[in-house]
This record gives C-alpha cells, structure tokens and sequence, in this order.
C-alpha cells in the first residue's frame, strides 16, 4: 500500500514536471494567476500530499531546483567556452593578418633597395666585373 503510494507520488512528480515545463514554454515563465505554473502545481502537490509525504515532496522540489540550477549553469559555461573559442580564432585571423602585411611590406622595401642600387650602379657606368664586386660587398655588408 505505502509502495503503491509512492508510485503515485512518482507518477504525480513526473506529471507536474511535465505540466510545469509545458507552461513554462508557453508562458515564457510570467507571472500568472499570481505566479507561474509550477509554483501553483506545486502548491497543489502539497495540499494533496499527506503530513508524513508532504517533506518527500519539498524534498523532491528542492532537487529539481538544483537539477535545473546546474542545468544552467552548464548552459552557461558552455556558451562562456564557445564565446571564448569564437573570440580566439578571431585573434589568430588577425594575427595573420598581421604577418602577412609585415612580409609584404619587408618584401616590397627589398625590392626597393635592389633597384635603387641597380640604378646607382648604371649611373656610376661601371663594368659588369665591377659591378659584381660591389654587389658582393653590399650582400656581405648586409
């Protein structure tokens, strides 16, 4: 008898639940009739339930309370942790970023360099032989 009893109290558990998660859905979790939907559920479970049940049943809410804290808190952290992944790829996008331009810009100042010494060296009219040297010494000076 006292087994079939709590059976009915699981059972009655689970259909609040339901019940309560239904509403919750459908009212965004507002206030209603003076509180939500599972408040009112639960109030009812208490008024149904015997003297002797009556603390199963708070202690059942009180558990379902802290499931649904650490559900939370879970979804939270979860969301935290793709945030944080989202936010570093975007520093290793820009950092790329970043070494491509200074390759560039080191490559394009090279370039520079090389003409501006070539047309120093036409200039100056020297021989190939001669030229050759100086460029030796500008590369060994480098």
């Amino acid at each position: 008898e006292i087994a079939g009893e709590s059976e009915r109290a699981g059972k009655r558990e689970r259909a609040s639940e339901r019940e309560s998660a239904s509403a919750q859905e459908r009212e965004g979790g507002r206030e209603r009739d003076g509180g939500t939907g599972r408040e009112r559920v639960r109030a009812h479970e208490r008024k149904r339930a015997g003297e002797g049940e009556r603390e199963q049943v708070r202690e059942r809410e009180r558990e379902r309370e802290s499931r649904q804290e650490r559900e939370q808190a879970r979804e939270r952290e979860r969301e935290r942790a793709g945030k944080r992944v989202r936010e570093r790829a975007g520093e290793r996008e820009r950092e790329r970023e970043r070494k491509r331009k200074r390759r560039e810009r080191r490559r394009e100042g090279e370039k520079a360099r090389k003409r501006e010494s070539r047309r120093e060296r036409e200039s100056a009219g020297k021989s190939t032989s001669a030229q050759a040297r100086e460029g030796m010494r500008e590369r060994a000076r480098r």
